[in-house]
């Protein structure tokens, strides 16, 4: 118990002076993740929507989703007409 208490400590002095920096991260965070797991509700991705929620990467995992994996398979075709 006191290892977990200690770290409490470290966090609070820690965030105490920069109180504006984890401000943006968490505003940052929220965006993010609200909209990956909007999308990934709308698309019917559980285990997306799960891990999504669970895992929590700074929003690296959540514009990875939103750009990478979860792409309309329309998007990575041609177009109809296109030769």
């Amino acid at each position: 118990m006191p290892i977990f208490f200690g770290m409490i400590d470290n966090f609070n002095s820690y965030t105490a002076g920069n109180q504006s920096l984890f401000f943006a991260f968490l505003l940052w965070t929220l965006a993010w993740k609200g909209w990956a797991l909007w999308r990934a509700a709308g698309r019917n991705e559980r285990w997306w929507f799960i891990a999504l929620l669970v895992i929590n990467t700074l929003g690296l995992l959540e514009i990875l989703y939103l750009f990478v994996f979860s792409r309309e398979s329309s998007e990575l075709k041609p177009a109809e007409g296109a030769k």
